[in-house]
């Protein structure tokens, strides 16, 4: 479970039955898991930069669900969440869905149904991950810019020509034309498209 980048089933319920069938059902389909009793434990063994999703509780002794979400969405976790709830909690999930939980489910549930969900939730964690890994990409390029490249890349993604970035930025068109070789080579694009692709994932 050292791994923080092996996506990870974290069910977080206070309610030792629950803890078991949940550890049962996971084991029965060979989905990593860590089962935790309570959010300080969560916060206390789950790093923010962890990989996968949570199943959590809304109704909990001491830091209940809804506050533990607070509690992640200020360490800077991303993991999605999804809402285990009773059936007087689904305005509470609903609130929860408007803080950022990706969904809830409601007790009985089957544990197909549950599944499904958990799969959903991981697929959405990888797909914010690649889109962040992406994003940190594109900034390292950009760092690599001069001012004066960052300036030609900044105009060359509005599609304007070279002629009309040359008279905005008061300098030649062959200039121009080498900065954005350069912004071109540094930024790793092979078309403008690409440019502005990048442009639009910073």
């Amino acid at each position: 479970m050292n791994d923080p980048q092996a996506a990870t089933i974290f069910v977080v319920d206070d309610d030792p039955a629950i803890r078991f069938a949940m550890q049962a059902l996971l084991e029965s389909v060979d989905l990593r898991h860590q089962i935790l009793s309570s959010g300080n434990e969560f916060l206390e063994q789950v790093s923010s930069d962890s990989a996968g999703c949570v199943v959590l509780d809304i109704r909990m002794p001491g830091l209940g669900g809804l506050e533990l979400q607070d509690e992640m969405k200020k360490r800077g976790y991303t993991l999605p969440i999804i809402f285990v709830t009773g059936h007087g909690d689904v305005p509470m999930a609903v609130e929860a869905m408007q803080k950022g939980a990706v969904d809830f489910i409601q007790k009985p549930f089957r544990d197909q149904e549950l599944l499904d969900r958990i799969h959903i939730a991981l697929d959405t964690d990888e797909e914010r991950r690649a889109e962040q890994q992406q994003h940190n990409v594109v900034a390292e390029r950009i760092a690599l810019l001069t001012n004066r490249e960052r300036e030609v890349f900044e105009l060359v993604v509005t599609g304007k020509p070279n002629k009309l970035i040359a008279y905005e930025l008061g300098v030649s068109q062959r200039t121009v034309e080498i900065h954005r070789a350069r912004v071109m080579e540094k930024m790793e694009a092979r078309s403008l498209a690409d440019l502005v692709r990048m442009h639009l994932q910073q």
